[in-house]
């Protein structure tokens, strides 16, 4: 089906930048949702941010003005430039998309929704 891969997460001091990418394979037809979720240890995974296909984007309050999503619908691939870092902002980030993809033949297409492996992001203090 759809494949997603994340890259870009590491270790960096607080203050600075990252820029994590989102690259979604398979035989897409549309993504309608790209988002990005992050997991700390020992709590539950939470939302980070949202982009539709249109363009209309929503945040977590914590990240406003601090990160933000883009998508390429060309490239299938989204973006989180994270801005501002806080050791608070330190989890395992996931992205999330959410379709159409082409089913084998090429005559029909059904939704999916996958994740990707995820990322981790550091931020020491």
């Amino acid at each position: 089906q759809v494949q997603l891969v994340e890259s870009g997460g590491g270790l960096v001091q607080a203050g600075g930048s990252l820029r994590l990418s989102c690259a979604a394979s398979g035989t897409i037809s549309t993504i309608n949702t790209m988002g990005w979720y992050r997991q700390a240890p020992g709590k539950q995974r939470e939302l980070v941010a949202t982009i539709t296909s249109g363009g209309s984007t929503n945040y977590a309050d914590s990240v406003k003005e601090r990160f933000t999503i883009s998508m390429d619908n060309a490239k299938n691939t989204g973006y989180l430039q994270m801005n501002s870092l806080k050791p608070e902002d330190t989890a395992v980030y996931y992205c999330n998309a959410v379709g159409r993809y082409w089913t084998s033949g090429g005559y029909s297409r059904r939704d999916f929704g996958s994740w990707g492996q995820g990322t981790q992001v550091t931020v020491s203090s």
